[in-house]
C-alpha cells in the first residue's frame, strides 16, 4: 500500500515539473522597446547613439536612409476561450528621424491603439499594364468556349 501511493506522489511529481508556470509567448522585433525609446534624448543623441542602446533598424524610410523604424510584437497563447490561437499581447513601432549631421530630430513611439487610428487611403490605383486588348479578350473567351465542352 505504502509502495503504491510512493509511486503516486512520484507520477504527480515528474507531471508538475513538466507543467510551465510562465505563459508561452513568440517575440518579434526588440524586446522592451519602450524602454529603450524612453532612454533617448532628441537633438542629443546620434545614430552611433542609438545603434548601441537599440541596434540597427528592422526597416530605413524609402525616401531617404535618415528615418529609422523598430517594431516589437509580442504573441502569446489565448485563454480556454480562445482555443489556444494566438493573441497579440503589444505592438509597438518606434520610428526615428535623423537630420542631415546624423543628430535624433524627431521620435515617434506608436503603441497598438495608435496604430489601430491609423486611416489608409481608399483610392483604387488604375493598372493600364493588366489591361487586355480587344484580341487578347476576344481570344480568351474562344479558348474559354473551347475548352468548355471537354
Amino acid at each position: 500500500m505504502f509502495f503504491k501511493c510512493h509511486n503516486l506522489i512520484y507520477v504527480i511529481f515528474f507531471i508538475l515539473i513538466g507543467c510551465q508556470l510562465q505563459e508561452p509567448t513568440k517575440t518579434h522585433g526588440i524586446l522592451f522597446l519602450e524602454n529603450r525609446s524612453n532612454q533617448l534624448t532628441v537633438n542629443k543623441h546620434n545614430k552611433n547613439d542609438v545603434i548601441k542602446l537599440v541596434g540597427l533598424p528592422h526597416t530605413k524610410s524609402f525616401r531617404s536612409n535618415n528615418d529609422w523604424i523598430y517594431i516589437e510584437r509580442i504573441l502569446t497563447k489565448g485563454s480556454f476561450h480562445k482555443l489556444g490561437q494566438n493573441v497579440l499581447k503589444t505592438n509597438n513601432v518606434l520610428v526615428l528621424s535623423f537630420n542631415k549631421y546624423g543628430i535624433l530630430n524627431q521620435k515617434k513611439f506608436l503603441t497598438q491603439n495608435d496604430l489601430n487610428k491609423l486611416s489608409f487611403s481608399t483610392d483604387i490605383t488604375d493598372n493600364d499594364l493588366a489591361r487586355k486588348s480587344f484580341i487578347e479578350k476576344f481570344l480568351s473567351s474562344i479558348k474559354s468556349k473551347m475548352y468548355s465542352n471537354r
